[in-house]
């Protein structure tokens, strides 16, 4: 039986869904932080829980050829990054294995992920971070932690973020402008948002736990300083005791609230609220994916639900009769109706707001009945109750796209139970370096 503290030699044999390596001891697995897969090493047991372990490498026996030395010096300190010990290849083989795990012992589909598509760059690719900021430090949360680490400069982000992250922290400093503070639900500055497109503009949303800013002209000079490709700089009111970062009220200081950006060939118009995936180039290989799954010939009605500003649908638009888009946020439904007419595509398309389990009832209510049906949803996947009225959908096919392997691989059992089974599925690394990995999978009817 293991023992807290205890010191045991084990083999890594796989990878957990967080990026730690896997081994077994004694019968039980043990989630082992940065340990790769085939090595052999001393693991002190940190914790133990009813069904697994948790540990570190006390001492590193026979390391594997594929470990590397983290090139970041916050590495192990902020929870951003989980693979940076590792070579890129051997990062991607473990994201595809964790899709192809989950499809078969979560989904119970006995299919395999042969192709994983890696990112070309896999540095400064985020076109959004979220600064959470805290008293004298606007950075990263420690990992597993609220506690921000206070970072000057990531690899994942733009340079300019960090030019404009330095120029908000001055500014705190130099007009005593206090940090949001989560447990007493006091302070003024929560998070700075920052937006970037590949025209090297900058949007800028300061979160505040206010209605007002103070020194709010002092600020837009600092942040033009810092960074010439400033496009705007908006306040987000977020007065709510809330892990939800974004209020629901945005002011504009100065600018514009909006950038624009060009994606699979169309201009998008984002504002702050706005969901656009972080990275554009991979993004780019994730719709062209889902758009072949969707094998569409012109003729076919197209149900996307989360459709956030229409990227995906807007892709699709250009090769089917009609798409319909459902989506929560109104910000996000106003950008893609405006995409869809930048793009003229507005005859092709049909956005509307509202919860996607309730919309697809009513699309089904209307008499409804696409020939495709793409889903894009959260971490949480989808609601039982919207896999049940795709299902009365009857569409052809189902196209998921997700970014969570374990909410893919649950729906894609409901879906199966249905009649929709599982047929191809890709992963697709938009998120290098991290744990996060994007999947498409086709699940047509089963006739």
């Amino acid at each position: 039986m293991l023992k807290e503290g205890k010191v045991y030699r084990a083999v890594i044999d796989g990878y957990a869904s967080g990026g730690e390596g896997v081994a077994r001891i004694e019968g039980m697995a043990v989630f082992v932080k940065g340990a790769l897969l085939g090595e052999r090493a001393e693991v002190r047991i940190e914790h133990i829980g009813h069904s697994a372990a948790w540990g570190h490498i006390e001492k590193l026996l026979e390391p594997s050829p594929q470990r590397l030395e983290p090139d970041c010096p916050h590495y192990g300190v902020c929870g951003g990054c989980q693979f940076r010990h590792m070579t890129y290849a051997e990062e991607l083989e473990a994201k595809r294995r964790r899709v192809e795990d989950a499809l078969r012992r979560i989904g119970g589909a006995d299919l395999a992920v042969s192709v994983i598509h890696g990112a070309e760059n896999t540095r400064r690719y985020r076109n959004k971070v979220q600064f959470p900021v805290s008293d004298g430090a606007v950075g990263y949360y420690r990992g597993r932690t609220h506690r921000v680490v206070d970072i000057a400069d990531c690899l994942l982000q733009p340079e300019v973020d960090a030019a404009c992250r330095a120029a908000v922290k001055k500014w705190m400093e130099g007009f005593s402008v206090p940090a949001y503070d989560e447990k007493t639900g006091r302070g003024l500055v929560r998070h700075l948002f920052l937006r970037t497109n590949a025209a090297g503009e900058v949007l800028c949303c300061l979160v505040v736990n206010g209605k007002k800013l103070p020194h709010g002209e002092e600020l837009v000079s600092a942040l033009r300083q810092a960074a010439p490709g400033l496009a705007g700089v908006v306040l987000s009111v977020n007065t709510k005791k809330t892990n939800v970062i974004l209020g629901d009220r945005f002011h504009t200081l100065w600018g514009r609230d909006w950038l624009e950006e060009e994606l699979c060939g169309h201009r998008f118009r984002l504002s702050a609220p706005s969901f656009f995936q972080v990275n554009r180039a991979q993004t780019e290989v994730l719709y062209r994916r889902a758009l072949d799954f969707a094998a569409l010939t012109g003729r076919e009605t197209v149900v996307e639900l989360y459709c956030g500003i229409g990227t995906i649908s807007m892709t699709l638009a250009e090769h089917a009769k009609q798409v319909i888009g459902v989506e929560v946020v109104p910000q996000a439904v106003d950008d893609a109706r405006e995409n869809a007419r930048r793009n003229g595509l507005k005859d092709r398309t049909r956005f509307e707001c509202g919860d996607a389990s309730d919309l697809a009832v009513q699309l089904e209510a209307e008499g409804v009945r696409p020939d495709v049906v793409v889903v894009d949803p959260p971490r949480k996947g989808l609601a039982p109750e919207v896999v049940d009225t795709i299902v009365r959908m009857a569409p052809d096919r189902v196209v998921y796209v997700s970014c969570d392997p374990a909410t893919l691989a649950r729906d894609v059992r409901r879906f199966s139970a249905g009649g929709y089974a599982p047929r191809r599925a890709e992963a697709v690394d938009l998120f290098p370096r991290t744990a996060h990995v994007e999947t498409v999978c086709l699940l047509p009817h089963i006739k």
